[in-house]
């Protein structure tokens, strides 16, 4: 079973390192986990301002400075408890994993749209598929995929390194989940 990681993931990604009996590809998912949980949390805060910043600007023409201090902290907060989750998640080892990060960060919106419902901006009109797959994102927020988090904001992670970095941790994650499962895997 994979080691707890701590707030940074890395004293924990070095014990388990010199861990006996890991391949080297178990390590490298693990180096990955841990860099993809950093890298969600880093990028969750210009996620919320950006998605904020784009639906006030869309509503009213321009963004209001105290509703962009407000998604400033509700982006730090969205990183606390949706990014502790997804720490959480990527810190299991892979088989105990019942959902994948991205499904956890979707839970996000929730961040975003308090601000824009507390500023008065009216829901969007979604299609019937969005409302029943997304209930809680009335104003059709949620990513659907990691580079959807990238932003320029203020501390933001690029679209091109998130997406990487997702497609990096699932084909490793399948890898070492063939390997373990079928007796190896041969590519």
């Amino acid at each position: 079973m994979l080691a707890r990681m701590s707030s940074s993931g890395q004293d924990d990604l070095n014990n388990v390192r010199d861990s006996a009996g890991w391949s080297d590809h178990e390590q490298r998912f693990v180096a990955l986990s841990a860099e993809l949980a950093d890298t969600v949390v880093a990028a969750l805060p210009g996620w919320v301002l950006a998605s904020v910043r784009r639906v006030l600007t869309a509503y009213r023409g321009a963004a209001d400075g105290s509703v962009l201090e407000d998604a400033r902290v509700a982006g730090r907060v969205a990183a606390d408890h949706i990014g502790g989750e997804v720490r959480q998640l990527l810190a299991a080892d892979l088989d105990e994993q019942r959902t994948n990060p991205l499904a956890v960060v979707r839970r996000a919106v929730i961040y975003p749209t308090a601000v824009l419902r507390a500023a008065g901006v009216p829901p969007v009109v979604r299609d019937a598929e969005a409302v029943r797959l997304f209930p809680d994102d009335e104003y059709d927020l949620t990513p659907a995929r990691f580079a959807d988090l990238g932003s320029d904001e203020e501390g933001g992670v690029t679209p091109e390194r998130l997406a990487q970095l997702g497609i990096e941790w699932g084909a490793a994650k399948a890898f070492v989940h063939r390997a373990r499962h079928r007796g190896g895997a041969q590519f």
